[in-house]
This record gives C-alpha cells, sequence and structure tokens, in this order.
C-alpha cells in the first residue's frame, strides 16, 4: 500500500488531540508533564515497545518507543519532539480546546503537541497496515526543550546518534515550509543586587535593585542588530513596595545566525557587568543551542526525499534556516541528517491565540509516513 493511501481520519486525529491538549504541561511542572507522557505512553502502547526514562534537574520524565522491525537496534530514524509547552496550568481557561471550522485552538497545540500527535497517528497507521521501514523508528518525546533542553541534551544526542536520520515535528513555517536549519541561541541569567532602605522614610539611602535593571535591559536590547538579538523576557524582584529593592533577578536571550556572531554577542553582554552607583550587575551563562549550519549535504538529501513527497501532497516544500531554536540545533550541528519543522501548519504558538489548521494533521501525518518508508 502506498503510505499517502493509509486511512488516515481527520475527525479521529482530532478526537485523540483533544485529550493531549487538555493535560496542560508547562515546562517547570514536572508532574503535569509527565501525566502528558502517560498519556503518549498509552496511545504509543499498542503499536511499540515504550520505555519511561527518569526525569532530572527537577523536569519531568522522557518518553521512547521503538517499534518492531527485524533490524531494531541498527542505525534507523528518529522522530524527537518535546511535551512540555510554555502555557502554565490554567491557560485553558482562557485558551481552551475548541474547533471553528479548519482552525482548531489550544495551549500547546502548535507547539509541539500537533506535530507529535500526527507523527504518532503516521506510524500506527503503518503499524495497523502491515507496512514494515526500511529502517527502525524510534520516538522520543522530552520534557524541557522550553527552556534550552538542559537536562535532555545529552538524551537527544546520544539517541540520535544511534539514527541515519532524524526528523523534527515542531511546527511548520506559514507556507508548509520545513527547516534545514537554525540559527544560535544563549541565554543569560541576570541579576542587580542593590542596598536597601525604607522607601518612604530612608528613600535616599537605598539604591533600587529594579531600577538598574530596568535600565540594563534597556541597554542590553538596544544592542539588537541584524547579524544577534538581544531580548529580555522574564524580571522578578520585590516582597514590598515600601522597601527600596535588594535583589532583581532577569532572564535573557540572544540569537545570531553564526557561531560567530552568537561568540561576538555573548562577549558584548558579558562585558556589562560590574558595579555603577553602588550596584553589582552579575551576569551567568545558561543553556546554549549551536548553530545548525543550512545546507549540508545529508540533511539536504533528506529535505529532497521530503519535498518529492510535498508534490505528490499538492504543495510544493521550501527550506530555509530561520531562528527560534529547537532540538535540531542539537542533531544539525553533530552533522546528522535532520529535517525540522515537519510538524502542523498554524499560528499563534506561545500565544493565547495558539491555534493549527486542523486539515495539516492528516497532510502531516502523510508526509512522515512517506518519510519513514523512504528513508535507507
Amino acid at each position: 500500500m502506498n503510505p499517502l493511501e493509509l486511512p488516515f481520519d481527520t475527525e479521529e486525529m482530532v478526537i485523540g488531540l483533544k485529550h493531549w491538549i487538555e493535560c496542560e504541561s508547562p515546562t517547570h511542572d514536572a508532574a503535569a508533564v509527565n501525566r502528558m507522557m502517560d498519556l503518549a505512553a498509552y496511545d504509543l502502547a499498542t503499536a511499540a515497545t515504550v520505555e519511561r526514562i527518569p526525569g532530572r534537574m527537577g523536569f519531568g520524565d522522557s518518553l521512547r518507543a521503538r517499534f518492531p522491525h527485524p533490524n531494531i537496534g541498527k542505525p534507523g530514524i528518529l522522530i524527537s519532539g518535546h511535551m512540555d509547552t510554555v502555557h502554565p496550568i490554567g491557560t485553558l481557561d482562557v485558551l481552551p480546546f475548541k474547533r471553528d471550522g479548519d482552525l482548531c485552538y489550544g495551549p500547546g497545540i502548535m507547539d509541539m503537541k500537533g506535530g507529535n500527535y500526527a507523527s504518532v497517528e503516521a506510524i500506527r497507521q503503518l503499524f495497523r497496515a502491515s507496512l514494515e521501514t526500511p529502517l527502525p523508528v524510534t520516538i522520543l518525546f522530552t520534557p524541557d526543550e522550553e527552556v534550552g533542553t538542559p537536562s535532555t541534551r545529552s538524551l537527544i544526542e546520544a539517541e540520535a546518534t544511534r539514527n541515519k536520520f532524524v526528523l523534527i515535528p515542531e511546527p511548520a513555517h506559514r507556507d508548509g515550509g520545513a527547516t534545514i536549519g537554525r540559527y544560535a541561541i544563549a541565554r543569560f541569567n541576570l541579576r542587580t543586587v542593590g542596598q536597601p532602605s525604607h522607601a518612604g522614610a530612608r528613600l535616599g539611602d537605598g539604591r533600587s535593585a529594579i531600577a538598574a535593571m530596568a535600565r540594563k535591559i534597556l541597554n542590553i536590547e538596544a544592542m539588537t542588530g541584524p547579524d544577534c538579538t538581544f531580548s529580555v523576557g522574564v524580571i522578578h524582584a520585590g516582597q514590598w513596595v515600601n522597601c527600596v529593592s535588594s535583589y532583581c533577578d532577569a532572564e535573557a536571550i540572544t540569537m545570531a545566525k553564526t557561531q560567530e556572531d552568537l561568540e561576538r554577542g555573548i562577549k558584548r553582554i558579558m562585558a556589562m557587568q560590574g558595579e555603577v552607583d553602588g550596584v553589582e550587575f552579575q551576569i551567568t551563562r545558561g543553556v546554549t543551542r549551536p548553530v545548525w549550519p543550512p545546507n549540508q549535504p545529508g540533511t539536504m538529501a533528506l529535505f529532497e526525499i521530503a519535498k518529492s513527497i510535498s508534490k505528490d501532497l499538492g504543495f510544493d516544500l521550501l527550506g530555509r534556516s530561520q531562528g527560534g531554536g529547537s532540538d535540531g540545533n542539537f542533531t544539525g550541528y553533530m552533522g546528522i541528517p535532520t529535517l525540522d519543522s515537519v510538524g502542523v501548519r498554524g499560528d499563534g504558538l506561545h500565544t493565547l491565540s495558539e491555534h493549527i489548521e486542523v486539515s495539516s494533521l492528516v497532510e502531516r501525518a502523510k508526509l512522515m509516513s512517506a518519510l519513514v518508508m523512504r528513508l535507507e
């Protein structure tokens, strides 16, 4: 049977995906992520041998599923995705799972539970049809991608080295295109240390860590240019409005198209450390995603296969390098042929309007099923 003729059912896929979306799984809630891994394990169990890998560093577990194959254990295909989302528990109250025509809404539905679910359904349909892939297939779901993959990078890289190809069902580009390279990303933990005082009776005696951080944030974001961007997205400080703040913590991220540009950007921000007007500014390096250079021969050969399949599906698959970061940074940097953004189409990821195009569930499931049948 041609994998493009497998009996994918849009309505059944929407129902199955609904369970995943209504199981909220923010990165920093390990128990919530584990509940999501429970659902995925249940859906995979009828077709695969499922292994639970305990979490570490305070994050949730990972899930590895291996599908029956005569050459199991030999290099094959790794489908790698994350089950954590940026949406806190309770987001369903303001962004409930709902369908409106060809659009379906919900927290994490685009990034990246929709693509993960389509991939699982693709392999399940092949299994039900008794279609044997040329290469063994492994699915790996991890719990911490949204914070830079600090606890599972080594797991992903180890699994990738055991395989010939890596497919990552992150969201497709707006035109349905795939990612064949990604920019480098570095994270930083920022802290200002001031001098506390009573904000009413002794305001002049204090040195506000919050005010100092506000000035530093403006300076950091002003460094953004065409080669390197800077953004501060998290800030925590203060407990009492009548106290001059003694500490302020923030998190920054920088992104660059080349490793050289990233290193220059890192030097610029690290050079901002020091003390000014009695307030110390401290910076520590967080996790870094290396550049995945575009147009690597193995990746491009993989992309051409996907492109030929997309034509049979009725669209032209375009490939481009992009920012945003994913676990494809790691596998692509390692030189393993990697095709990213083969997940669902949609828009609004990381926002309260996050949604997918329902029609893309079957489209991407067919793309995935045909890909794993073509790779050898």
